[in-house]
């Protein structure tokens, strides 16, 4: 069978059961979605998708000649932005997985629910129109590109591959998808999603940030659903949880795969339907807030290891952006160290016009395993040991050349040569120390120029004495 109508469509469903074919057709057209095109030999398709350029694709994971996955394969490699899904078995989850690896928008078991493909296909859709519009901006590399370059004043991207990650966030704030933000730690994550939110229609309302691996199990539902007065001991008033302190905002869900398996469903549960239960109340509340998820792991490793739920990740992933770490983004180096000296001289009153050639390439050959944030603390440091008007090799006490000793912690070494085999928790640590010990250990002040609260700064001291 094939059925190409006489408008044009963006849709074509393959599936060589010609009464599944007929029958999705008439739930597209009782829906009011566009008539779809229809084809039972997979053989066909390619060469249709040459001359009518369908937007999105609906497969059968099983068919004669070419298998579903074959097929997606093919039509990922010659048309990258054409939205699939594949049509699985119930329990065939692990082929499920596999489609999404090579590029599958998203995976529907069978029997299909009509309701859930129709929304489906409708964010697909609005997926591709949003990739294509993405695609022909990228063509202008210029950063003078931006709609609202004002708003990134405090990010450097010379880099094209940071210019792009900018674009993406001013291609995709104004919507209400939610968006997957992956990369490296350090690599500023959690300010992308800063900007997505300033940049969306819920800029006036607040962005609410939450680590989702220091969630523990005891305190999930209290923490995002909230409680009601009486619900448990010491629960003398009602708590808004953080999902509703978001209300009209954005939800941001850092280091998303770090979440106990255990307690996705009822994360899942809450996204899917927007609405929950304070613990001790059996009233529903509405939930009304744009979720932004990070991770700084493979997400698709992690669902084949059943250790994150597939479904909970198509949820959020209506969007990806993936930052790039800084070694693969060298043009940005000291256009951040400048960024960065600046910020530091001003914050510690020192005079300090420039860097040193030295400096400047000993940067540029540096791996950066900590990203943007190892730069911005070994800038921080070099800021405070400069002792001439120009930032030197010889200021950046922490490097990555020489083995960790204990006596390098000892004020009077001043540690000119330092130390590759260092763990980032050593340099993070010596950089603490070193920071007190320039401002007279005064917390208040360390903890500004190294850019965390005074708790966390109190919390890593007492660590290190343990």
């Amino acid at each position: 069978m094939e059925y190409i109508p006489n408008r044009k469509t963006p849709i074509l469903i393959v599936d060589d059961d010609k009464g599944f074919l007929l029958t999705i057709k008439e739930v597209l057209l009782g829906a009011g979605m566009p008539e779809p095109a229809l084809v039972s030999d997979p053989r066909k398709v390619m060469a249709l998708l040459g001359v009518h350029q369908f937007q999105f694709v609906l497969l059968d994971l099983l068919m004669p000649h070419i298998s579903g996955m074959e097929l997606l394969d093919q039509i990922k490699a010659a048309y990258f932005n054409t939205e699939c899904v594949i049509v699985t078995a119930s329990d065939d989850i692990t082929s499920a997985v596999s489609a999404m690896k090579l590029g599958a928008y998203d995976y529907l078991t069978k029997p299909v629910q009509y309701e859930k493909l129709i929304i489906l296909i409708q964010r697909a859709l609005e997926h591709y129109c949003l990739r294509q519009g993405l695609s022909l901006y990228e063509r202008k590399r210029s950063l003078s590109q931006l709609k609202h370059p004002k708003l990134f004043q405090d990010m450097v991207a010379v880099d094209h591959a940071m210019g792009r990650v900018l674009r993406q966030v001013e291609m995709v704030a104004p919507t209400e998808y939610s968006v997957v933000i992956t990369g490296e730690s350090g690599t500023g994550k959690e300010m992308v999603a800063r900007k997505i939110h300033e940049l969306s229609n819920r800029s006036d309302g607040p962005f609410v940030a939450i680590n989702m691996g220091a969630v523990s199990e005891t305190l999930f539902k209290d923490e995002l659903f909230g409680h009601k007065k009486g619900a448990y001991t010491g629960a003398a008033m009602d708590k808004k949880g953080f999902f509703e302190t978001a209300g009209a905002g954005t939800l941001f869900l850092d280091e998303i795969t770090d979440l106990d398996i255990s307690l996705q469903s009822g994360l899942l549960r809450v996204i899917q339907e927007k609405e929950l239960y304070r613990l001790g109340s059996t009233r529903t509340v509405g939930v009304d807030v744009r979720m932004l998820a990070a991770t700084n792991k493979d997400v698709m490793d992690e669902i084949e290891k059943k250790r994150f739920r597939a479904d909970l990740f198509h949820r959020l992933n209506m969007f990806h952006i993936d930052i790039p770490p800084l070694r693969e983004r060298k043009s940005d180096i000291l256009p951040l160290s400048k960024l960065f000296m600046e910020q530091f001289t001003g914050e510690t009153g020192k005079r300090i016009s420039g860097m040193a050639r030295d400096l400047e390439t000993y940067l540029l050959n540096y791996s950066f395993p900590g990203n943007v944030r190892e730069l911005k603390n070994m800038i921080a440091m070099a800021v405070l040991m400069e002792k001439s008007d120009v930032l030197t090799r010889s200021s950046m006490q922490v490097s990555s050349s020489e083995e960790y000793r204990p006596s390098d912690f000892e004020p009077e070494n001043s540690l000119s040569d330092a130390s590759a085999s260092w763990p980032l928790a050593k340099i993070e640590q010596f950089h603490i120390l070193r920071v007190l010990e320039t401002l007279d250990n005064n917390r208040t002040k360390a903890a500004k120029i190294l850019g965390i609260g005074r708790k966390t700064l109190h919390r890593k001291l007492k660590s290190y004495d343990n």
